[in-house]
C-alpha cells in the first residue's frame, strides 16, 4: 500500500509538471497573438498614415498661385499709393509715422550692445533710434537692408566707451557717426537725421 501511495505521489507530481507545460504552452500563442496583432496594428496605423498623408489630392497649383499673385499686386498697391494704414500693417519691423511738411520718420526696434569698458565690467547700451526720411519711399530700402543695419549698429556701438557718449557733445556725436553710417549703406539714397529718443547706460 505504502508502495503505491509512493508511486502515485510521483505520479501525481509528473501529472502537475506535464499541467504546467500544457499551460505555458497555452499562454505562450496567447502572448504572441497580442503581439502580432500589436504589431498589426502599427503597421497598418502607420500605412494608412502615410496614404493620408502622401496621396491626399494636392490643390490645383495654378489656382493657388494666382491667388498669391493677387495679394503680393494688393500689397504694392497699399505700399505705393492708396491708404495711409496699408502701409504700417505691411511693415514688420519698425514703426512708420508721418511727420510735418512731407516727412516720415522711422522708428526702429530697440537697439541692445554689450559695451567695452577699461575695467571689464558689464555695461549695457540701449537705444531707441528714428530715421528722419525725405519720403515714404526709403521705408522699404529700410526694412530690405534691416539685416545689414543691424550688423552695422552691433560692431559700431560695441567699440564704444561710455565716456564717448557722456554730454551733449557725444549723443551729437553719436547722432552724426550713424547718420554717416547708415547713408554709406543706403547709397545713393540718404535719411535727413538720425533722432535719439532713448539712450541709456547700464
Amino acid at each position: 500500500m505504502a508502495k503505491d501511495k509512493v508511486k502515485e505521489a510521483p505520479e501525481d507530481g509528473a501529472e502537475d509538471g506535464d499541467g504546467e507545460d500544457a499551460s505555458a504552452k497555452k499562454k505562450l500563442p496567447l502572448k504572441m497573438l497580442i503581439i502580432a496583432g500589436a504589431a498589426a496594428v502599427l503597421v497598418l496605423g502607420g500605412g494608412g498614415t502615410a496614404a493620408f498623408i502622401f496621396l491626399k489630392p494636392k490643390p490645383a497649383a495654378t489656382g493657388e498661385a494666382g491667388a498669391d499673385h493677387g495679394k503680393k499686386a494688393e500689397k504694392k498697391k497699399e505700399k505705393k499709393g492708396g491708404h495711409g494704414g496699408g502701409k504700417e500693417e505691411a511693415k514688420t519691423i519698425g514703426v512708420v509715422a508721418e511727420g510735418p511738411n512731407g516727412v516720415t520718420y522711422y522708428t526702429l526696434p530697440d537697439i541692445v550692445v554689450n559695451m567695452q569698458t577699461p575695467d571689464g565690467k558689464a555695461t549695457f547700451l540701449k537705444l531707441k533710434l528714428t530715421f528722419e526720411l525725405p519720403d515714404e519711399d526709403m521705408v522699404d530700402q529700410l526694412e530690405e537692408n534691416n539685416p545689414r543695419l543691424q550688423d552695422m549698429f552691433q560692431t559700431f556701438l560695441r567699440e564704444l566707451r561710455p565716456d564717448d557718449l557722456a554730454g551733449s557733445q557725444g549723443s551729437y556725436q553719436l547722432r552724426m557717426e550713424i547718420l554717416r553710417r547708415v547713408n554709406l549703406l543706403l547709397a545713393p539714397a540718404k535719411i535727413n537725421a538720425v533722432l535719439i529718443e532713448e539712450m541709456l547706460i547700464n
